[in-house]
């Protein structure tokens, strides 16, 4: 992997993902969903047959596999429009829909063989679950991170398990612990998912889980606005009055106050997701990513904050 000797840091007030890959590779690296046609223990039968009560049949993914598209031919055909529109050739696989470590390793070497294969593909971000790795999968990417880039992304959503519980999520905060520890000291970054939002939580209990990824070690975190989709037990709770979605400009708050108790050196994946507009629900500002965005920033610079401030290090050293 040709990454650039020092590591630059971002001048916005949180470190995005944008400026993390360009300080590794000098130039725009862009996330080109893969779609590898695995399933997840908590559809399949294994723990449950419904998922949790967010995710619908595709499994936040593009259903590319049911069309009969391979890894590689899914990556080349993004190619083409991410070279015109976002001016660059290098990509990083994202294993997206459902758990993709959730399959033999065999199995799973192949997939991951084929995308690192595909001409201008630095490395690899994997989806997955933390109660669905186990040392062979960890000792595989630990493998590919001796000369690619490996971000595993582990759901967690909250920290609290009777969040958890309540979403059907099937796994508690001490196994996102643990998956956490055998992951450390491998060579692989980890990324944190959570959801802000969620069914019964408070803003408080929300910031405490902030407070929890912080102090694990990891790399990143990957923020979501919780939308309600159709087809989904969510979508019924939704109906029936027993969920009520957070209004743009709380969730703009949340999200502010969350990445202010991060650690500076923590990478921001994302803050906040991309609905698909034939399968959302409510609310439909979730449709409106830009102006989100926007109000985001324009948060940060109003309330004159930053990541880490909350954190506890001293301000002044603060270089972005």
């Amino acid at each position: 992997m040709e990454v650039k000797d020092q590591i630059e840091m971002p001048k916005k007030p949180y470190r995005d993902l944008n400026s993390y890959f360009r300080s590794l590779f000098g130039s725009r690296v862009h996330k080109v969903t893969v779609d590898a046609g695995l399933t997840c223990p908590n559809r399949d039968g294994t723990l449950s047959g419904s998922g949790c009560i967010y995710c619908n049949a595709k499994g936040s993914g593009t259903g590319a596999h049911q069309k009969g598209l391979s890894v590689s031919e899914q990556i080349e055909r993004s190619k083409v429009r991410i070279a015109r529109r976002f001016k660059t050739d290098k990509l990083m696989a994202y294993f997206q829909s459902y758990t993709n470590t959730y399959a033999p390793v065999p199995h799973l070497k192949a997939l991951y063989d084929e995308a690192l294969a595909v001409d201008g593909v630095v490395g690899l971000s994997i989806g997955t679950r933390p109660d669905c790795v186990n040392a062979a999968v960890l000792d595989l990417l630990e493998g590919y991170a001796r000369s690619r880039l490996i971000w595993v992304e582990y759901g967690l959503q909250s920290a609290h398990d009777q969040t958890l519980a309540r979403i059907n999520r099937g796994h508690d905060f001490a196994c996102f612990q643990r998956a956490v520890a055998a992951s450390r000291d491998r060579g692989i970054n980890i990324c944190a998912h959570i959801i802000l939002g969620l069914p019964g939580e408070s803003r408080r209990q929300m910031l405490e889980t902030a407070d929890a990824v912080a102090g694990l070690g990891i790399q990143g975190v990957k923020l979501h606005l919780l939308y309600v989709v159709r087809d989904t037990p969510l979508a019924a709770l939704y109906r029936q009055g027993g969920y009520r979605c957070l209004e743009q400009q709380a969730y703009v708050n949340l999200v502010c106050d969350f990445i202010e108790r991060l650690p500076e050196s923590m990478i921001i994946h994302r803050l906040t997701g991309d609905p698909h507009p034939g399968e959302l629900i409510a609310p439909q500002w979730a449709l409106q990513k830009r102006e989100t965005m926007q109000r985001i920033d324009q948060r940060f610079v109003d309330c004159r904050t930053w990541q880490s401030k909350r954190y506890g290090g001293d301000p002044t050293d603060r270089v972005f």
